[in-house]
């Protein structure tokens, strides 16, 4: 396969003596992939620019106030959607749908209070819920999982504290999900639905999380829809620097649909991957079985209506998909980046409920298909950290950690 390279833009960061911080970047892929079998036995090859964002982080000393900012371009290059097998939500199947124009605008106050740290953040983000947004993480294709596993392009306010082994976040956000990339938050409907996330940092490098969230209708705008309730726990561990570390993640998520109270569909998920990755090369790998909804389609087989008719689906299949990267990455002067990379996946489809409306064997045309993806990751300036936390839940180790040198020290 043939890789497209895109241009990014970016600037470099700097963090005074004083203790502020200031950095801005960008970074976008060319990829090409191919599905087979992607519809009706027939295979897809597409090309596209994936994930293209700029992005500022600007903090004052010892943070008594920062800001996290991401523009996201996925609406201008990935309208049709990014062709990821059993990856559903905001309207799209088995293509990833573009995220919204304002990614990230978040602002954020810390303050020490005798041996705790308490922060406020507001504006529209993450709530405290599951794992880093799969963005940040080594695979550029999407797990199923992203909209059991994160909540995110939310109105949000986050309250944090930390202690020595760990910390507790609480955040109270709109429940309504994006209905298009320029969609904005539905303000009528601020704070009618919270999360709250613990922490613990038993030791160096060791992250054990577990979280709860109950959403209001995030598939109806309006708020007619079902109501979700998630549960989600992992297990992380992280060591050395960018680029030379180790990297592992673990990690459960469970929604449970309601209508008036009551529950009506269950949908599970198991994810674990890892990362190994040195200055010359990295290897990657991820396994993943995650339930999911099979709802109806429009004319384009790969759209759903919005709102959908969720008190009834056509059916509900389970995903396990296995795959693996890897990777040649490239430090260039004047902080570019390039990383040319493939990735491949084999992907194995069940149904789970019978009799049913849809039957993936019939649609796909197999109950096996692969995913073969290759392209080439660009960046300039600073690197972007983890993704979905403020404040004090970042904490020292984490975030976007830039020495006066110019070595950033987290993925």
């Amino acid at each position: 396969m043939i890789a497209v390279a895109t241009v990014v833009a970016g600037a470099q960061t700097h963090e005074t003596a004083r203790g502020a911080s200031a950095g801005l970047g960008g970074s976008a892929t060319g990829i090409m992939t191919r599905v087979s079998p992607a519809i009706m036995g027939r295979a897809l090859t597409e090309g596209y620019i994936t994930q293209p964002f700029l992005f500022a982080h600007l903090a004052l000393p010892r943070n008594t106030l920062a800001l996290h900012a991401m523009v996201n371009f996925e609406g201008i290059t990935l309208e049709r959607g990014e062709l990821n097998p059993g990856i559903y939500g905001e309207g799209y199947v088995d293509r990833r749908h573009p995220h919204t124009y304002l990614h990230e605008l978040m602002l954020a106050t810390e303050w020490n209070a005798r041996s705790v740290d308490l922060s406020l953040a507001a504006g529209k983000g993450f709530a405290p819920f599951g794992t880093d947004d799969p963005m940040s993480r080594p695979f550029v294709k999407y797990p199923v999982n992203h909209h059991l596993a994160q909540i995110l392009e939310r109105i949000v306010a986050v309250a944090a504290l930390r202690m020595r082994y760990g910390a507790v976040e609480a955040g109270l956000f709109n429940g309504d999900e994006p209905e298009s990339a320029g969609d904005a938050p539905n303000t009528a409907r601020r704070w009618d639905s919270w999360a709250v996330r613990g922490t613990a940092l038993p030791i160096p490098g060791a992250e054990l999380q577990a979280s709860y969230a109950r959403v209001s209708s995030p598939e109806h705008a309006t708020g007619e829809g079902l109501d979700h309730r998630k549960k989600s726990a992992s297990l992380r561990y992280e060591s050395g620097a960018t680029v030379t570390r180790r990297y592992a993640l673990l990690e459960w998520a469970n929604t449970v649909e309601y209508l008036a109270g009551e529950p009506t569909f269950a949908f599970k998920s198991l994810l674990g991957e890892g990362e190994v990755r040195w200055r010359r090369g990295a290897l990657a790998l991820r396994v993943e079985r995650t339930e999911r909804p099979d709802e109806e389609r429009l004319l384009d087989p790969f759209r759903t209506p919005r709102p959908g008719s969720d008190f009834n689906i056509l059916g509900r299949s389970r995903w396990t998909v296995v795959s693996a990267r890897g990777s040649s990455p490239l430090e260039l002067p004047r902080r570019r980046r390039i990383e040319p990379f493939v990735e491949i996946s084999r992907v194995a489809v069940v149904q789970t409920v019978a009799p049913a409306a849809f039957e993936p064997k019939l649609f796909y045309g197999g109950d096996r298909l692969w995913s073969l993806s290759a392209g080439i990751r660009l960046g300039l300036g600073a690197r972007h950290g983890r993704m979905g936390r403020y404040g004090v839940a970042i904490g020292p180790s984490r975030g976007t950690t830039i020495d006066p040198a110019g070595h950033d020290h987290t993925h």
